[in-house]
């Protein structure tokens, strides 16, 4: 009698192992940022300017509408001079990590390594390294692009029959960008400084004709220059090859 119960609390214990390994249970070391990827954002993509046309593509001076904006913020943008900013070499204002994704042109994502993600941008030819498994940005020089942790979020894992888990279909890149040199959140003057914080989400979607797109919510927190977070959603579509990739120097005007 005893041998029959210890058999079955083990058969009833059995299942609740699975489930604790299942849900990050004793396992080995973690799996890089690549091979625990939950989508495959890598490849050529093309900017989907779809609202916002005027301030992406050509914003004129003081035309500063639809931002959360100060009184310092204001008379910086009163001030921009693109000539400038080309004399002084800061031409690439424009194209650090808060305002190279508004930028219309296209993008091409790669691994670097197993957990160093890249993104490079014909607008500008500019280069964001995404680090997974990463802590604080180091101490160093400010940068255009910054520092990036990434990590990847997934949704809740539904379980199918007795304790199996059911692998997540979806997921979410999070980048968070600390360490910026101060730029211009749009190309018509409007600052960030080098305190900002740039938070991003980027999501992976299927189009109507099989087509895939990416989608980036990008957050601002500014506390020079915002009175609250500026946030925004760039669209890409995916590309089939490296048709139309064309790298262009940045420049103020």
């Amino acid at each position: 009698m005893l041998r029959r119960i210890g058999l079955v609390a083990l058969a009833l214990a059995a299942p609740l192992v699975v489930q604790a390994q299942g849900r990050g249970g004793p396992a080995g070391p973690p799996r890089s940022g690549k091979a625990a990827a939950p989508i495959d954002i890598t490849g050529y993509w093309v900017s989907q300017i779809v609202d916002e046309w005027r301030f992406r593509v050509d914003p004129q001076k003081g035309d500063i509408l639809y931002l959360p904006i100060n009184a310092a913020a204001r008379r910086t943008a009163a001030a921009w001079d693109p000539s400038k900013d080309e004399a002084d070499g800061n031409q690439c204002k424009a194209y650090g990590a808060v305002g190279v994704m508004q930028r219309p042109g296209r993008l091409h994502i790669t691994w670097q390594d197993d957990n160093t993600l890249k993104v490079e941008t014909d607008s500008g030819t500019q280069t964001r390294i995404l680090h997974f498994g990463m802590g604080e940005a180091p101490s160093g020089e400010p940068s255009w692009q910054g520092y990036s942790v990434a990590s990847w979020r997934v949704p809740g894992v539904g379980r199918g029959r007795g304790s199996i888990p059911v692998p997540p279909r979806n997921g979410t890149l999070k980048v968070v960008t600390t360490n910026m040199r101060a730029g211009y959140i749009r190309k018509n003057g409007v600052p960030y400084s080098d305190k900002a914080v740039l938070t991003e989400e980027i999501n992976l979607l299927p189009g109507a004709q099989g087509d895939s797109y990416i989608i980036d919510t990008a957050m601002l927190d500014d506390p020079t220059y915002l009175t609250q977070p500026f946030v925004r959603s760039y669209q890409f579509k995916k590309q089939p090859d490296a048709s139309g990739w064309e790298p262009t120097p940045c420049y103020a005007k």
